[in-house]
């Protein structure tokens, strides 16, 4: 058990904590819980459940008021012994939440490493979080959506279920988001559609010039015109160079479930940067 842990916090009996976690005042930390070495959670943090397992990596930052690992809002959901796996070097600021999955897939909330997760960010059941991703202040995820690696979301943003975002996307502020998000994208509005790459954030990342305007083309495509979203497809195998971005661009795109947030009349295309 870790030696620097404030006397007013409340520890369970199946916590696991490193040696070297720093445990602020009037935490509460309970059921099955694992914490790994270098975390520091603040004063007035909740951590884990009775029922749950939460698993938290290294090196992670919980600012007061956090409440990590709660039971998922969902009335189905009847203290099933579900998971929240967190990763390493990620922050969670003010009032900050994540619940834990439901029982109705793999049973998984999985949040990945180097993430930034502003205050009153809610993370609902059942989603998956890639890496290096950003959130910024009272924007919520319903459950089941997916973020993957590299996403920026801007502050009051609102994602419905099973909603996906591709990697390298940036969704602006005050955006309400139903359809998936297509990766490499720019996207705003209520509700949300693609509107440019994001060719800033992009470079940024280390994507060379010829890359970013063989995303831009494939993103292009299928945002303008009236053809159909296979004839889009087959516009991008045709005319962008094939490159390991591009296929996976069109893999998301055949995969997409809720279907794609894209809008393809003139005034829904922003082609200023």
């Amino acid at each position: 058990m870790a030696k620097n842990i404030h006397p007013s916090s409340v520890i369970g009996p199946d916590v696991e904590i490193a040696d070297d976690v720093e445990i602020g005042p009037y935490c509460l930390i309970q059921g099955k819980v694992k914490i790994g070495k270098g975390t520091f959670v603040e004063g007035h943090v909740t951590l884990g459940t009775r029922h749950g397992i939460l698993e938290i990596g290294e090196n992670n930052h919980f600012s007061p008021g956090a409440v990590i690992g709660g039971a998922p809002q969902d009335i189905s959901y009847k203290g099933e012994p579900t998971s929240l796996i967190i990763g390493n070097n990620n922050t969670f600021r003010e009032f900050s939440t994540v619940n834990l999955a439901t029982s109705k897939h793999d049973k998984k909330t999985e949040i990945g490493n180097n993430c930034y997760f502003m205050s009153y960010t809610h993370i609902g059941h059942d989603c998956k979080i890639g890496n290096n991703v950003i959130i910024a202040n009272d924007s919520h995820l319903g459950g089941h959506c997916i973020i993957e690696d590299g996403v920026n979301i801007g502050g009051v943003c609102a994602f419905n279920q099973f909603v996906r975002v591709g990697r390298g996307a940036f969704v602006a502020g005050s955006s309400a988001i139903n359809k998936d998000i297509l990766p490499f994208s720019r996207a705003q509005g209520n509700y949300a559609m693609v509107r440019a790459t994001n060719k800033i954030g992009l470079s940024r990342k280390g994507y060379s010039r010829e890359e970013v305007a063989n995303v831009h083309k494939a993103i292009r495509i299928m945002i303008m015109g009236s053809h159909s979203v296979d004839e889009g497809v087959a516009r991008i195998q045709q005319e962008c160079t094939m490159s390991e971005n591009i296929e996976y661009f069109l893999n998301f795109i055949k995969t997409s479930k809720r279907g794609l947030a894209i809008d393809r009349s003139p005034k829904g295309w922003q082609d200023d940067e």
